[in-house]
């Protein structure tokens, strides 16, 4: 059974993304390093993803290249003040007002639906 889980994106835009997933869902950082930071939700004990330098030598050679191609899906709360930051930061509402998506600084796709 499954008690967390934690994507880790590797990224060469380790700044930009962590203020990002920040900025828009509001992460906050759990445990950091140059490169490595585990960022969390608000209150909750592990964290909800990770940021992984791509040039960090912990991962095999073969697999030290920024991640590209992956979809993340988050739920958010339908507020008017998250409509607007994603908005802001060029999200495209799509399939109703329920659902919207973005473009990360490492250009993960996101998929946001409210919950």
């Amino acid at each position: 059974m499954i008690t967390s889980l934690c994507p880790v994106i590797c990224t060469s835009r380790m700044d930009q993304t962590r203020s990002f997933y920040g900025r828009l869902f509001g992460l906050t950082v759990a445990y950091a390093t140059p490169w490595y930071t585990a960022l969390a939700r608000s209150g909750e004990r592990h964290p909800t993803l990770a940021l992984l330098d791509h040039t960090h030598p912990a991962l095999p050679e073969a697999f030290r290249t920024p991640m590209r191609a992956v979809r993340i899906t988050l739920d958010v709360e339908d507020r008017p003040e998250v409509w607007e930051r994603f908005a802001a930061d060029g999200a495209v509402r799509g399939g109703g007002l329920r659902h919207a998506s973005l473009v990360d600084p490492n250009g993960v796709r996101i998929d946001v639906q409210v919950a």
